[in-house]
């Protein structure tokens, strides 16, 4: 369907990840801070690490979704991940704009900053009417860029994939942006 394209924003370059990104994103993901965030489990190693690699490879080419690595322009260091999930679960959403940084770039806008990069995609490229955001209730980090992005809280519920804690489903509608941001 769609090769994950190459994007750029002022600081930051969205990229397809690479094999060679995978110890930077271990290291991201198995950090205290965004285990906590996300409540990843200690269980979750490296061949889970692997396979969400693979899969945000595998949905850009079957959906036309998934997750870019992004980059400093400036040093080329690998900051975290962007992008627009869509995955194959009866209770999710639609497409999400989701971003996870690696805790020494937490506080310097550039979640915020790839993700105005990720809506924008998804409403001009993708051709969306309304995207989405789930976000666990404590995670106040993430919900800061998400009110910084402009979307607003629609419903709690618990989702299939994560029957123990209820998220927050956040919405921005297409209409909504191109009146604030354009």
């Amino acid at each position: 369907m769609t090769v994950c394209p190459t994007l750029e924003t002022e600081r930051l370059v969205l990229r397809p990840f690479k094999d060679s990104d995978f110890e930077d994103y271990l290291s991201m993901v198995h950090s205290p801070e965004v285990r906590a965030a996300l409540r990843t489990s200690e269980e979750e190693g490296r061949a889970e690490a692997w396979y969400a690699l693979a899969a945000f490879a595998g949905q850009w080419q079957l959906r036309g979704t998934g997750m870019w690595a992004l980059e400093e322009k400036n040093t080329g260091n690998f900051v975290g991940r962007t992008g627009l999930h869509n995955p194959e679960r009866h209770d999710w959403p639609g497409v999400e704009v989701g971003w996870t940084l690696h805790p020494d770039y937490w506080g310097l806008g550039y979640a915020t900053e790839a993700g105005q990069e990720a809506i924008r995609y998804g409403f001009h490229e993708l051709s969306q009417e309304r995207l989405f955001s789930t976000i666990l209730p404590e995670n106040y980090r993430s919900q800061a860029v998400a009110k910084r992005l402009g979307f607003v809280v629609i419903d709690r519920r618990y989702l299939s994939h994560f029957p123990s804690e209820p998220h927050d489903i956040w919405a921005l509608d297409k209409q909504e942006y191109l009146s604030k941001f354009s």
